[in-house]
């Protein structure tokens, strides 16, 4: 099934795509699976958003899906159903630092 990411500009940039994208999952769709196809569709993300080795999200990154901060949450959890059926997008979002 396809599931609609959305990315921030500066993986956007690197990736070569201008707005939002839609990769193809199979089996129930989970953060891992999404950005496993993520990975797969755009090699030059690899290790981004992502840890080469862990797979652990990168510090300052985050996932949201249907107003709610997944960033903690297991990731071979099954995203939300409005993320399944396409009504709502898998966001990566760059994290804010600073003082």
């Amino acid at each position: 099934m396809k599931i609609q990411v959305q990315l921030p500009a500066h993986l956007r940039t690197l990736a070569g795509v201008k707005g939002e994208i839609a990769v193809e999952v199979e089996g129930t769709p989970t953060q891992s699976s999404v950005l496993d196809a993520v990975e797969a569709a755009y090699p030059m993300l690899e290790g981004t958003i992502r840890d080469h080795t862990t797979k652990q999200r990168r510090s300052f990154l985050r996932f949201f899906a249907c107003a709610q901060d997944l960033s903690h949450e297991p990731p071979d959890a099954p995203l939300p159903e409005e993320v399944v059926q396409g009504k709502e997008p898998f966001l990566v979002i760059g994290a804010v630092a600073g003082g």
